[in-house]
């Protein structure tokens, strides 16, 4: 399909060649620009400014130059000199909207990258409900991996399960010594388990409180849960085992989904964190503290001073921290590990098949290769920065700078509740209060599935009163799409380093910046064929009567330029997908992209003499219809990137 990307790729190849012949310059790189208005040309060259330094001669009359040859390239009407150098582009609009559909209606997939991108996301500690912040990290991670697929990359989808950390062993004291139960009496527990371990969890953190030394119950736990086969160490992988299939089931009803689940106390048992320690003292990253408040310790050497807690890869105790087990595990994703896991088929299906585990037993012996990963994205909260950097001094410190390099955070900030939010969803909020906190540990929090299903319900009540006649199923699955679609938008819509206040009522509203207003628009244009059909008028036909105008003529004045400045934001869909990996996973470029592209078509089409299904003859129908099936296909490529559900009706 015809993208801006592939239409500058075009014209650079000629700016070069004319450049040579004209200047004797060779160009490697030719820039463009998007002029600010759309009278001013559709692309702008910076070559004249470039070329000045070397010609020593004026930009301004390099660009007159270029411009009188530019003007007879393929895909360009004409080129003009601008400003103080640029030469504005022009392009062959006929050509370039007919091309721009050919490809939508025949697509090409991007070629291939070489080598596997593993993505890291959502992975919660299964000892209790994902909550709201949880669905910022998959949204997040699910979204760079649709883009990352869209653009040619072979993408492994993992989620870590830490069923080994301490929070994990916390549930594991809150049943044992609060609640006296066996694994019998636990595995009997019936409902949501992990709502029943939410509130339990902020019991434990009570019962700490209430006795200092009750803390060490907590490092019996973990050692129990490390050393194995003992009944603390099965009722840990018991509660583990049965809050992921919460979490699977949770994040499935934003369609995430995943290729492998990795099970710390694998990485354990197989001994990935044994042999990555060896190496680490071999190398003399590691040493240990023999005096101080880390006496005992086997601490990472680091260039950067502070945060020492985060530095201790051995606790005084034997216990191994969580940055530790990750250098092992993010040695493995790299390929760096002489060795690997076993694999076993997981019951549950993902969207794109199975869905595999990680397993020191014995595996399947048809399972798919992991790892080996030439790029690793990391999506995991900005509090876990420092952390993180400890993990790639780790893997850099055995002689691997290069790959350590290629692990990348994808931080982000927490989500807070806007204060009606929190009323609706039954927390009390102070007078003046903007926004409301919540602490996992102290039981205050939105459970991600209440939060869903008040999204649900409140979508459903939109829907109610705009089509009371309609199907009740019909309206609930219209109602469970518009929540997705809303909340999907809105974590993607802030830039990561921004701290969300999620407010239901912004996020479901069907005007501004919302998925609402997305979907809306989808449903609004596919809607108007569905009322051309009925109208006797066949879209098909009046697709291949458009191809066939001069279409030159219909995209100038009012009409044509609004027309055309929505096909060139549809071309620069591929460009911005590609400018979403290149700044290092950022998909809020590509949601806000998606944004302007509804925006321009409302803009376009709302106004009554733009109307399709009032047009005053065949050839401006079919041309409307045309324009409105560019807009169609592309969104709907768009809305699946985003992971926004399209209903059928609003």
């Amino acid at each position: 399909m015809l993208m801006i990307i592939d239409l500058q790729s075009r014209v650079a190849h000629h700016v070069r060649r004319i450049v040579a012949e004209m200047f004797g310059v060779q160009m490697e790189a030719v820039a463009f620009q998007y002029p600010p208005r759309l009278e001013l040309g559709d692309l702008a060259l910076t070559v004249p400014f470039e070329l000045a330094k070397t010609l020593r001669r004026n930009p301004r009359e390099i660009a007159r130059d270029l411009a009188g040859r530019l003007g007879s390239l393929p895909d360009v009407a004409r080129a003009e000199t601008a400003g103080g150098g640029y030469v504005n582009i022009f392009l062959d609009r006929r050509a370039f909207a007919l091309e721009l559909h050919r490809g939508l209606i025949e697509p090409r997939s991007a070629a291939l990258t070489n080598g596997r991108v593993i993505v890291e996301h959502t992975s919660i500690n299964p000892n209790k409900a994902a909550h709201i912040g949880h669905l910022r990290n998959a949204v997040l991670g699910d979204t760079f991996v649709r883009v990352l697929r869209h653009r040619g990359y072979t993408v492994g989808v993992q989620n870590y399960i830490d069923d080994t950390g301490v929070q994990v062993a916390d549930i594991v004291v809150g049943f044992i010594h609060i609640e006296r139960k066996s694994l019998d009496e636990v595995a009997a527990i019936s409902g949501r388990f992990d709502h029943y371990c939410w509130d339990l969890y902020a019991r434990v953190g009570d019962f700490y409180a209430q006795d200092l030394a009750r803390r060490e119950l907590q490092s019996e736990a973990l050692h129990a849960i490390e050393a194995g086969d003992n009944e603390t160490a099965r009722l840990a992988a018991h509660v583990a085992a049965r809050i992921v299939e919460c979490h699977l089931a949770t994040m499935a009803r934003l369609d995430v989904h995943y290729d492998l689940l990795v099970l710390e106390s694998d990485i354990l048992r197989l001994r990935f964190w044994e042999r990555a320690f060896a190496r680490l003292k071999e190398s003399g990253a590691l040493w240990h503290e023999q005096e101080g408040k880390n006496a005992g310790c086997w601490v990472l050497s680091m260039e950067e001073g502070g945060h020492d807690e985060d530095k201790i890869i051995v606790r005084s105790n034997g216990t191994v921290t969580y940055t530790g087990k990750d250098i092992a595990y993010q040695l493995w994703k790299l390929g760096l590990l002489d060795r690997d896991f076993r694999y076993r088929r997981h019951a549950r299906k993902t969207r794109g098949g199975d869905l595999w585990t990680t397993t020191s037993g014995e595996g399947d012996a048809d399972a798919p290769a992991f790892g080996h990963a030439r790029a690793v994205y990391n999506v995991i909260d900005v509090g876990q920065s420092y952390p993180q950097r400890v993990v790639k001094a780790g893997v850099a410190a055995l002689g691997h700078a290069a790959a350590a390099l290629s692990s990348r955070h994808l931080a982000y900030e927490k989500v807070v509740l806007s204060p009606a939010t929190a009323r609706a969803l039954g927390y009390d909020v102070s007078d003046g209060e903007t926004s409301v906190k919540v602490s996992g540990r102290k039981g205050l929090g939105v459970k991600a599935d209440d939060l869903i299903d008040a999204l649900v319900a409140k979508a459903r009540e939109e829907v109610d009163a705009r089509d009371p006649a309609r199907d009740s199923r019909a309206r609930e699955s219209a109602a469970t799409e518009i929540a997705v679609g809303a909340l999907r938008y809105f974590m993607l819509k802030f830039s990561r380093a921004k701290i969300i206040v999620f407010d239901m009522d912004e996020a479901l509203a069907f005007v501004g910046e919302t998925g609402p207003y997305i979907q809306n628009a989808i449903v609004r244009a596919r809607n108007i064929f569905v009322k051309l059909e009925a109208q006797g008028a066949s879209v098909e036909d009046l697709i291949a009567r458009a191809r066939a105008l001069d279409l030159e003529r219909f995209l100038a004045g009012e009409e044509g330029d609004l027309a055309f400045a929505l096909l060139m934001l549809v071309a620069r869909s591929e460009d911005v997908a590609q400018q979403a990996i290149d700044s290092g996973g950022d998909a809020t470029l590509l949601a806000k992209h998606a944004f302007l592209i509804a925006q321009a078509f409302h803009s376009y089409y709302q106004k009554p003499q733009h109307s399709l299904l009032r047009a005053e003859n065949d050839d401006v129908r079919a041309f409307r219809v045309l324009v409105v099936d560019i807009f169609v296909r592309q969104m709907t490529i768009l809305a699946d990137l985003l992971g926004i559900p399209v209903p059928e009706r609003m």
